[in-house]
């Protein structure tokens, strides 16, 4: 359970000599030092750091602002910590996820993160809505006239929006994909997937596979889910879907994944559409010798 430091600096700043001793003060072995943009995602120095931590291990920074500069950041990073098994923490914050109180904080951000962008929304309708009253024609002059670097920013902040609404989602899809790919295919991890989901919350493969490479490019997941998968025979395809399925919630009921089955209109080994216990207790015995779930799931 080893604490691993992340210090950054933005590019006008001179140096993260501070930093760097308050974390070495809090007893972390390593430190990764950073000079880049806080408003920038694409960030090469943390990407590393992340891949570095493993279960139990703690993610620390001087700040919060060291490491995001917006709420869907810090919780995207946090909830790829969660993933890993490791904790987050501030020195000068109270923020602390291996703490009950820190996790209160926590969900404390992300409603408040939630409330501002839902005030963002009413106040742009509001503005543009008094705009066209007045006559007026919206729109940055800069785009209008070209300029290269209205253009940029156009583009940043348009990731940085797509960022912020793949953060809202992030629970429904990323656990699977960092559990389950490379060894599933997509078409069967999108089954998957969108088996518990409402039909208004369902994915595409298109749509996944930009979400999942937004992510990578990011440092979120590992790069190696976008690797081949082996297609599986027919019987152990239906083998690893159960598995997924019982993985990704120990709990459910054998009755449960035969209507999450039905929902995903997979056939039975026999080709029949209703699904009965038994054929789901089949299944995960075979999943269990294959060790594609644990002998106690």
């Amino acid at each position: 359970m080893a604490l691993i430091g992340y210090a950054r600096i933005s590019t006008e700043e001179q140096s993260n000599l501070a930093q760097a001793q308050a974390l070495q003060a809090a007893g972390c072995i390593e430190i990764h030092e950073e000079q880049a943009s806080g408003g920038s995602r694409s960030r090469p120095v943390l990407a590393r750091a992340l891949q570095r931590i493993r279960k139990g291990d703690t993610l620390v920074v001087v700040r919060i602002d060291r490491l995001a500069r917006s709420l869907s950041h810090l919780l995207d990073v946090i909830e790829r910590l969660e993933g890993q098994g490791a904790f987050f923490r501030s020195l000068q914050d109270p923020i602390d996820t291996a703490s009950p109180q820190g996790k209160f904080t926590l969900q404390v951000l992300g409603a408040t993160a939630e409330f501002e962008r839902a005030l963002i929304r009413e106040r742009t309708k509001a503005g543009l809505a008094s705009a066209r009253s007045q006559g007026r024609v919206g729109g940055n002059p800069g785009l209008r006239a070209g300029d290269p670097a209205a253009l940029r920013k156009l583009r940043l902040a348009r990731t940085d929006s797509y960022m912020d609404a793949l953060a809202e989602t992030a629970q429904d899809w990323v656990p699977h994909v960092r559990r389950l790919r490379p060894d599933m295919p997509w078409e069967d991890l999108l089954r998957v997937i969108n088996g518990p989901l409402p039909e208004g919350r369902r994915w595409t493969q298109g749509r996944l596979m930009r979400a999942v490479n937004a992510y990578v490019r990011s440092g979120f997941l590992e790069e190696a889910v976008l690797g081949r998968a082996d297609r599986f025979h027919a019987d152990d395809r239906l083998v690893a879907i159960v598995a997924a399925i019982k993985g990704s919630d120990p709990n459910v009921t054998l009755q449960t994944i035969c209507e999450r089955l039905e929902a995903m209109r997979e056939r039975t080994p026999r080709g029949r559409a209703k699904w009965s216990p038994s054929s789901v207790k089949m299944l995960l015995d075979r999943a269990r010798r294959l060790r594609l779930i644990g002998v106690s799931a």
